[in-house]
């Protein structure tokens, strides 16, 4: 699968994740949706630099859940349609689709 159709189905999959949190009465913020080339942040093999990794904020009843935990029933329903979620490797907020070896 190439990069722009795996970008094409990171879109179609958020879109399901946001529907999904939205039923179970979450809200989400996109952070970090796509990093710019020669950001500072994070790996230069990051799959935010290509497109496909997005850290989301949490919020449920107005406040914000911040640890790995808040984000399971998110992450396990994202690794249910085909992505993989950062709370397997301590960062719960980290939702993407694996390209070359990356998570």
């Amino acid at each position: 699968m190439s990069l722009g159709d795996k970008r094409r189905r990171m879109s179609k999959m958020l879109s399901l994740l946001e529907g999904y949190a939205n039923l179970l009465g979450y809200e989400i913020a996109y952070d970090f949706l796509k990093r710019c080339g020669d950001c500072p942040i994070g790996h230069e093999t990051s799959l935010h630099k290509i497109g496909l990794a997005v850290d989301i904020n949490l919020y449920k009843d107005g406040r914000y859940l911040e640890t790995t935990d808040d984000h399971r029933e998110l992450g396990e329903f994202w690794e249910h349609i085909g992505g993989a979620w950062g709370g397997r490797f301590n960062d719960g907020n980290h939702y993407s689709i694996s390209h070359m070896g990356m998570r």
